[in-house]
């Protein structure tokens, strides 16, 4: 959905304007942004920020998961590539990226709100995944099969679910795929006896967020390392962004942009 509105290293951090919109003053022209989905909500409001300071600039914004980011801005389809991992090494010498990382991310477990099952330890979540524990009466909930939700090859909350959470274990051939946080989200919502992940931020009252191993995933625990299933949220560029887009890159950075990373539930850097 479109909204109008060599070794591996890290783009320095950039340096913000005392007002980050007074950058956009006389400039004109696009941005194309597409990838990890959980970025998207920031990517509006900071769209509707600086397309509100300034019509003659336009903002395009796609999902598509973090794979289709580093791939579309590496090709030089988008200007933005945003990525809910960091980008490999290999993709890095590919395409020659520079990585801006604005937000911390935790990746959480969710179940319906009506799920008694609100803990789980790392061995359970692993069984679970792998379909070798297969009915929530095992786990002190109801008598029911358990439902399994998991995100496509291309997303960085599963690669990051995967790795930290799953410790690279097994996903059921059988789970199912959904596209996205917001699907992800609406899945569990209408199922009583499924369990997913979705990014911290999208964490709301239509599903419950389960602890992993005693600890709950807040941004809190996220921010003091207690919750280990934690990324950063990457926009990529392909070598160094033009004037218009390190603009945009700067809002990110500035307070403002930090303000609406806060706002959208995620840990700002800055």
């Amino acid at each position: 959905m479109f909204f109008s509105i060599p070794l591996l290293f890290f783009a320095s951090m950039p340096v913000t304007h005392a007002d980050p919109l007074a950058a956009f003053e006389g400039m004109k022209g696009e941005i194309k942004i597409s990838g990890g989905t959980a970025h998207i909500p920031v990517m509006k409001a900071a769209a509707k920020a600086i397309m509100s300071a300034n019509p003659e600039v336009r903002i395009s914004i796609a999902g598509g998961g973090s794979g289709v980011g580093i791939k579309q801005v590496g090709e030089g389809l988008v200007d933005i590539g945003n990525s809910g991992r960091q980008p490999t090494e290999g993709e890095v010498s590919k395409y020659g990226l520079k990585m801006f990382k604005w937000a911390i991310d935790g990746v959480a477990v969710v179940v319906h709100p009506q799920n008694g099952v609100k803990a789980l330890t790392e061995s359970q979540l692993k069984e679970i995944f792998s379909g070798k524990i297969s009915n929530w009466k095992l786990l002190g909930g109801p008598d029911k099969a358990i439902n399994l939700y998991t995100r496509d090859a291309a997303s960085g909350t599963r690669e990051v679910f995967w790795q930290k959470a799953l410790g690279k274990g097994e996903i059921l051939d059988k789970a199912n795929v959904v596209v996205s946080n917001g699907a992800m989200k609406a899945a569990i919502s209408n199922d009583p006896y499924g369990i997913g992940y979705v990014s911290v931020g999208h964490i709301d009252d239509s599903v419950s967020a389960v602890a992993l191993d005693g600890v709950a995933p807040t941004m809190e625990s996220v921010l003091s390392g207690d919750y280990p299933v934690a990324r950063g949220l990457f926009s990529n560029t392909k070598g160094d962004p033009g004037p218009l887009t390190q603009s945009f890159l700067d809002f990110l950075f500035s307070p403002a942009g930090q303000a609406i990373v806060r706002d959208s539930g995620f840990i700002p850097v800055k």
